[in-house]
């Protein structure tokens, strides 16, 4: 908090280069690689970084391989391309998994069809990932019993690459070096409505936590509001010759379907690929592909019955899945590109509109907008708006630096090097799905060394904290110190995963929490708590009070806690 309010203050009445409107992955991705570059920058969002879109994905990192049946053969290429970019740069966090595709008989698509689109996939990218390779329907039983075989007549396996954590901690990270290379930063600070004079912009913004008025100036704005693109820009005055339409995303979570890390690939009664995506030790179903009229979706009792129709017809479970399986829900819609002009009628099969980005800038105005786009493009985005702010006239005193990718081999080798001195991996929890060196690193890069201190110093720090996940008492304190969690649901939902893995009423009575929240927020922890369980009254399941949390033994901890 102390961070957050640090930002608040050097924000308001200063003039920047560039303003970003938008946290989620194109404001994130923005301001790492123009910070890096030497550009002065603030970023603020109405709600938490990477709180909409970016945190609904599946997950997935992949060259869409599914746009090559309506022949976008550059698209595939270009993202085929930029998912290798991404294995080679986050070798901790985006990794190659396998994909296990199994048809039904009647599909619109024979297996041998299938299979060579699948083999053109894999030359498009440069035969980068493992070589796909076709299954009979025996073969997918003997490999992977959980999925139904009795209506295949086979299918294939083939590689595209996958967060090991969740999309939403992957956008902070570009929000975190942002900070590290100067910029300026800040969650919950809304725009109002920003002016022109003919030199610079004018941006009146509010803080959501306690209303306080803002004025930030900039030499040049970047509308990276996602889905809110066109509402901001229609405020804020700025014409453009693009335009979104929203497509609502669903995925369920579930325990795990089956132990072997890969994703199973199905195709759902509407024709798209539909996937089972491990996350830990559940499961993520999904997903839908719903026309929509307003970025604001939710899930509705359609939405989960297309979900478990699907999966129960697909997989071969002791029992089918029911609603009462449902452990968390993501839902989300994907903004997609389409001309200014065209009608809703003009955008042919809908299922077929590609997650394509567009930048476009206004000169005069020094105006940018950021349309479409996803994880798999995130670094070419960057670039991108990079080249169009240079374009402006804004300098770049480093403008040929690396802004993108993990810390060199040799912070990495120092890190291990101590972990293994001091026995990490001993202090491992046994509830954790790996060992606790490897996640640190993955998480925190060159800053896990500092949480290597904190244990250093007090070997309790080690001690998994809310009982249940993996999280240990000293990421606690590092999220408090570093990560800006303004609200409970930033940690439990974005700066980590509990929140995807675990249930509400779970959550509420796990020994810890009431601990958490003092590290995280300080005397505010009850308030923060009651804050948290009150917006999710709605939510079925039984209902656990904050008193009945606060009532749990807590451990006093031997740092100094709060914002």
């Amino acid at each position: 908090m102390k961070l957050r309010q640090s930002n608040l203050d050097r924000l308001d009445r200063r003039e920047f280069d560039v303003l970003i409107v938008g946290g989620g992955i194109n404001g994130a991705v923005s301001a790492s690689s123009l910070t890096s570059r030497g550009v002065s920058v603030a970023l603020i969002d109405r709600g938490d970084f990477g709180g909409e879109t970016s945190q609904e994905s599946s997950n997935l990192i992949w060259g869409g391989i599914k746009y090559l049946e309506s022949f976008e053969l550059g698209l595939v290429r270009k993202l085929c391309l930029s998912r290798n970019h991404l294995i080679r740069s986050y070798p901790s966090n985006v990794r190659e998994i396998r994909f296990l595709t199994t048809l039904r008989r009647g599909f619109r698509r024979n297996r041998f069809t299938l299979f060579l689109g699948a083999l053109l996939y894999w030359l498009m990218g440069d035969f980068f990932t493992r070589r796909p390779r076709p299954l009979s329907a025996r073969a997918i039983g003997r490999t992977e019993p959980a999925i139904s075989t009795v209506e295949s007549p086979g299918g294939f396996e083939y590689s595209d690459a996958w967060l090991v954590d969740n999309d939403a901690r992957f956008v902070f990270r570009f929000v975190r070096e942002a900070l590290d290379h100067g910029g300026i930063a800040a969650n919950y600070v809304e725009a109002t409505g920003s002016t022109f004079d003919g030199e610079r912009w004018v941006t009146r913004a509010r803080d959501r936590m306690d209303g306080r008025e803002l004025t930030i100036t900039s030499r040049v704005l970047i509308n990276a509001c996602g889905p809110w693109v066109d509402p901001v820009n229609a405020v804020d005055g700025v014409s453009t010759t693009h335009r979104h339409v929203y497509s609502k995303g669903v995925h369920l979570i579930v325990d795990r379907v089956t132990e072997e890390r890969r994703v199973l690939a199905f195709f759902a009664d509407d024709g798209r690929l539909f996937f089972v995506i491990p996350m830990g030790v559940r499961s993520c179903i999904g997903t839908t592909d719903t026309r929509v009229d307003s970025p604001d979706a939710v899930v509705t009792p359609e939405d989960r019955r297309f979900i478990l129709d699907n999966i129960n017809r697909q997989l071969a479970l002791p029992r089918p899945l029911t609603e009462a399986d449902i452990i968390a829900e993501r839902c989300g819609v994907r903004p997609l590109v389409v001309e200014t002009g065209a009608r809703s009628q003009d955008t042919g099969d809908w299922t077929s509109l590609s997650r394509k980005h567009a930048v476009e800038l206004d000169r005069d105005k020094r105006h940018i907008s950021v349309y479409g786009g996803k994880l798999t493009d995130c670094l070419n985005v960057g670039d991108e708006i990079a080249e169009q702010v240079r374009r402006l006239g804004v300098a770049m005193p480093y403008s040929r630096i690396r802004w993108y990718g993990e810390p060199p081999d040799a912070v990495r080798d120092e890190f291990f090097l101590q972990a293994e001195r001091m026995g990490l991996d001993a202090m491992t929890a046994p509830e954790s799905s790996e060992r606790l060196a490897t996640r640190l690193w993955r998480r925190y890069s060159a800053r896990a060394l500092d949480i290597l201190e904190d244990i250093r110093q007090d070997p309790a720090m080690a001690e998994v904290l809310i009982v249940g996940t993996e999280y240990i008492r000293a990421e606690i304190h590092h999220a408090a110190r570093s990560e800006m969690v303004t609200r409970l649901e930033d940690f439990l939902r974005r700066r980590s995963k509990i929140a995807l893995v675990e249930r509400t009423e779970v959550i509420a009575r796990s020994p810890g929490l009431l601990e958490a929240c003092r590290i995280l927020f300080g005397a505010d922890a009850q308030r923060r708590l009651d804050e948290y369980f009150a917006e999710r009254d709605g939510a079925s399941g039984p209902r656990v009070t904050a008193s009945e949390i606060s009532s749990a033994p807590q451990r006093s901890s031997a740092r100094p806690t709060g914002p």
